[in-house]
């Protein structure tokens, strides 16, 4: 019941011992996330709240521990070289947290990934929960959250909490909440999750969040249009925003058209995506399109 994270997961979190990585890492061990393992490079040995061990590298922890997932919370000019460290080290899901990591980083850490075959999440994203897997990686509010049949993959940190606190408050779980981030690159985009939702035989409908800038709601409009046969409910974010203004997410700028949130509406339009005019609307729109399904 679930994408990228489930009962099966086992997690190492790299910079556990920073500010970030504590406070955070505590509140996925309260969730009751499978915590096996922390990185930070010179204090292996120790222990994280007395219970998770401490490495010094991330190939030690895997090594130790069997850890399958990395969640980084790095500082922006080392998060890079931690994504590649995790993916040498054979970790086959990464999910960055870190914001503000200069796209120059990241474009000789993207190809690194991908010839590893490694499933990257972000950066500058939430991450991901699975509800019923009791699976938190990131930093979207568990309390927020409630197990169904509905997934959720949005490019917004904050409209992703309105959202699900919204299907929840509603009586609408969810299998798997996506955070893709916002950052210009990033490692898994909508199609990827789309495609992972479909397959996904407990999700029944997907809500897709999107924001204004590039052509990648576009591009997973036509993928929902060709290849996809389950509902899907979508938002784009920052209709009112002016061409050329930056709106929190370094991707979301208008240039051109082809990044207008008009564009964008009327590709979900054509594709027969159901359209949030506000995210208040997602559960009309959801038990419309999921009227008689399980």
């Amino acid at each position: 019941m679930s994408i990228f994270a489930n009962e099966h997961t086992r997690l190492v979190i790299q910079g556990i011992t920073g500010r970030e990585g504590s406070f955070h890492a505590r509140h996925m061990l309260e969730y009751g996330t499978n915590v096996v393992a922390g990185v930070t490079p010179g204090k292996g040995g120790q222990t994280f709240e007395g219970k998770v061990p401490v490495f010094n590298t991330v190939a030690d922890a895997v090594r130790e521990t069997g850890a399958n997932t990395a969640v980084i919370y790095v500082p922006p000019m080392g998060a890079a070289a931690a994504i590649i460290e995790a993916a040498d080290a054979g970790v086959p899901l990464v999910v960055c947290i870190t914001e503000g990591i200069p796209v120059m980083h990241m474009s000789r850490a993207m190809p690194f990934v991908r010839t590893r075959g490694v499933r990257l999440i972000g950066p500058n994203c939430p991450g991901l929960i699975t509800p019923g897997a009791r699976a938190k990686v990131g930093i979207i509010p568990g309390n927020i959250c409630s197990a169904g049949r509905v997934g959720l993959v949005s490019r917004s940190g904050t409209l992703t909490y309105e959202v699900v606190n919204h299907l929840t408050r509603a009586g609408i779980g969810q299998s798997t909440c996506v955070g893709i981030g916002g950052d210009p690159i990033i490692g898994t985009n909508f199609i990827g999750c789309l495609e992972a939702f479909q397959e996904d035989a407990d999700t029944d409908a997907i809500v897709l969040i999107g924001e204004i800038g590039g052509t990648d709601e576009q591009n997973a409009a036509a993928f929902v249009k060709d290849r996809m046969t389950k509902p899907v409910v979508g938002f784009i974010a920052g209709q009112t925003a002016p061409k050329g203004r930056r709106m929190g997410h370094a991707g979301a700028i208008i240039s051109g058209a082809s990044g207008t949130a008009e564009e964008k509406l009327a590709a979900f339009e054509t594709a027969g995506i159901g359209i949030m005019r506000r995210p208040a609307d997602v559960v009309e729109l959801l038990r419309a399109r999921t009227a008689g399904k399980r």
